[in-house]
């Protein structure tokens, strides 16, 4: 338990994978939550070493010692379980009672896909509750809010998907954009490849350099494939290509498309302001502002910019997010909130960090 001795009406939180990226952003995002209160650290890296000794900012904040990933005794013990962990696990752990007794909000991939073969295909490992697919809401807020109020299992969207789908999803909508022109082209953090040991992203392979990979194979795709077709209500297929760039946090996202009528600057505010103006995470910017990552470091904001081209009649579409919070771990908590009928940006008040 947390030293700030939350009373016994808070919501009581379960992570297993507390010590990955999105684990740690989790515990500080919740540790300044005033409705919830998290009982169980899990990580099966580090069982029983302290929490505070793994991550040094929480020094005298979590006293808490770290615990295993059992899902079937910590589903008694709590009223929701975020699992931070690789593909396959959660789906691996989960069962129907387990879910009769606490919500789950899953910030791997395992029931972010709706057709299992799918998954299969693009994640390389069998599915291991394919049962529970057509129940997982996928918990993009502003899109599913509603579904998301009604559910006990969460999967909250990927990094580069949720800035990808929600730059484009107001003209996906309405139809303004010719969906077999949409080509996306996104940067991140290093953070986004995780915590644990690579080659590909020590120091000197990332310092001083940008790359491309995953080029067209790249497992976000077929995500953004499904949410944006539900938008656009057709298939889509898309090029989707992310870059690693050596910063710490942030995603950017870049997207061009052919505009399927003349429209102003004016007209296409109008429509994001349709479908963004009440909310609370995403703004859009004015006229000839391009997002930036450092204006949306450390917080839950999405800034979204767009520039018409007249001359070839495409718009270029711009999305910034911190990947480890509105790309994470801030999602899952805008989720939590929904689920148990809270203000839902209570623990997410996070003004971007400068510089």
């Amino acid at each position: 338990m947390s030293i700030h001795g939350k009373d016994k009406d808070m919501i009581k939180v379960g992570i297993i994978g507390a010590t990955g990226y999105a684990g740690g952003e989790l515990v500080r995002i919740l540790s300044g939550h005033k409705d919830a209160e998290i009982r169980w650290y899990g990580s099966r890296s580090y069982i029983d070493q302290k929490y505070a000794d793994v991550y040094r900012n929480m020094f005298q904040i979590v006293d808490a010692v770290c615990m295993d990933d059992n899902m079937e005794e910590l589903s008694s013990q709590v009223d929701v379980i975020f699992t931070a962990t690789p593909q396959g696990l959660c789906a691996s752990l989960v069962n129907e009672e387990i879910l009769s007794k606490t919500k789950i909000i899953d910030l791997s991939a395992d029931f972010r896909l709706k057709d299992v073969k799918v998954y299969e295909e693009w994640y390389k490992i069998g599915h291991k509750a394919p049962q529970f697919i057509d129940e997982a809401v996928y918990g993009l807020c502003e899109i599913n809010r509603d579904d998301v109020r009604k559910a006990r299992l969460v999967a909250n969207p990927g990094c580069y998907t949720t800035c990808s789908i929600l730059t484009a999803y107001p003209l996906a909508k309405e139809g303004l954009i010719d969906m077999s022109t949409l080509i996306i082209d996104a940067k991140s953090g290093t953070s986004g490849a995780g915590r644990g040991a690579k080659v590909q992203n020590l120091f000197c392979e990332v310092n001083e350099n940008i790359k491309a990979y995953g080029v067209a194979t790249h497992r976000h795709t077929p995500e953004i494939e499904e949410q944006l077709g539900y938008a656009a209500g057709e298939k889509v297929t898309l090029n989707f290509t992310p870059h690693l760039v050596p910063m710490n946090r942030g995603i950017l996202a870049t997207e061009y498309a052919k505009l399927t009528e003349d429209v102003s600057w004016e007209e296409v505010k109008a429509v994001y302001d349709k479908y963004y103006g009440n909310e609370k995470f995403v703004r859009v910017l004015d006229k000839d502002v391009c997002p930036e990552t450092k204006w949306v470091e450390g917080s839950n904001y999405v800034d979204i910019g767009f520039k018409i081209d007249p001359r070839t009649g495409r718009i270029i579409l711009m999305g910034a997010i911190d990947n480890l919070v509105k790309g994470a771990a801030g999602q899952a908590v805008q989720n939590m909130n929904l689920m148990f009928g809270l203000e839902e940006s209570e623990g997410l008040e996070l003004v971007p960090v400068f510089p």
